[in-house]
C-alpha cells in the first residue's frame, strides 16, 4: 500500500508507493483512485500529460485560474526537483514554495492541488514527467509566476536553466497577486 509522506503545505500530497522488484525489473501501482484518495489526492482527473526534457530544463511557475487545475505528477524516467507554491491569498502559508526530487527510483507521485503554481527543473540527463490534471487544459486560462522571483525564493539547485520565451517573462507574484481567484 502506498503512503503519505510530511509535507510543509497544507494540501500537497508527497506519495511513496510500494515498488515490487527482482532481477526482471520492477512493478509499481502509480494510481489507484479509492487509494489515493485515502492519502488525499482528492480529485477527478480528466487529462493525462507526459513531457520530455534535458538536464537544466526548468518548466514553471505554472497554474490555470478558473476552474483551477490539480496534478498529480510522477518522474517516469530520471530524476527532478519538483516544486509547488502557494498561491492562495488566505493561507498562512502564501507564497511559501516546497520541493521534492521526484525520480524513476522511488517512484515517489507529488499532489499539487488547486491554488498552487508548479513547476520542475530536470536534474539527469532527460527526464519523463507524467501527470493528470483535474481539468483540461485551457490556454485562456494559463497562467504563471516568475521563477526567480526575489519574493518566493525557490533554490531550484541550477545555476543556469533551460526556459521558454514564456517562462523568461512571467510576472512575479505581487504583480499578479491582485488576480488570483483564490
Amino acid at each position: 500500500m502506498a503512503e503519505r509522506l510530511p509535507t510543509k503545505l497544507d494540501g500537497l500530497a508527497l506519495i511513496e508507493p510500494v515498488v515490487h522488484g527482482d532481477e526482471r525489473g520492477f512493478f509499481v501501482e502509480t494510481f489507484r483512485s479509492d487509494a489515493w484518495a485515502e492519502l488525499g489526492v482528492d480529485a477527478e482527473f480528466v487529462q493525462h500529460n507526459h513531457s520530455r526534457s534535458s538536464r537544466g530544463t526548468l518548466r514553471g511557475l505554472h497554474f490555470q485560474t478558473e476552474p483551477g487545475q490539480a496534478k498529480l505528477l510522477r518522474c517516469a524516467r530520471g530524476e527532478i526537483l519538483d516544486v509547488a507554491v502557494d498561491l492562495r491569498r488566505d493561507s498562512a502559508t502564501y507564497g511559501e514554495w516546497e520541493a521534492y526530487v521526484l525520480d524513476d527510483v522511488k517512484h515517489r507521485q507529488l499532489f499539487v492541488p488547486i491554488g498552487f503554481a508548479h513547476g520542475f527543473v530536470v536534474l539527469s540527463e532527460v527526464a519523463d514527467v507524467a501527470y493528470q490534471v483535474s481539468s483540461l487544459y485551457d490556454p485562456a486560462t494559463e497562467r504563471g509566476i516568475a521563477w526567480d522571483d526575489p519574493d518566493v525564493g525557490v533554490d531550484w539547485r541550477v545555476a543556469e536553466p533551460l526556459l521558454s520565451e514564456r517562462d523568461k517573462t512571467a510576472p512575479r507574484l505581487a504583480e499578479i497577486a491582485a488576480e488570483l481567484p483564490w
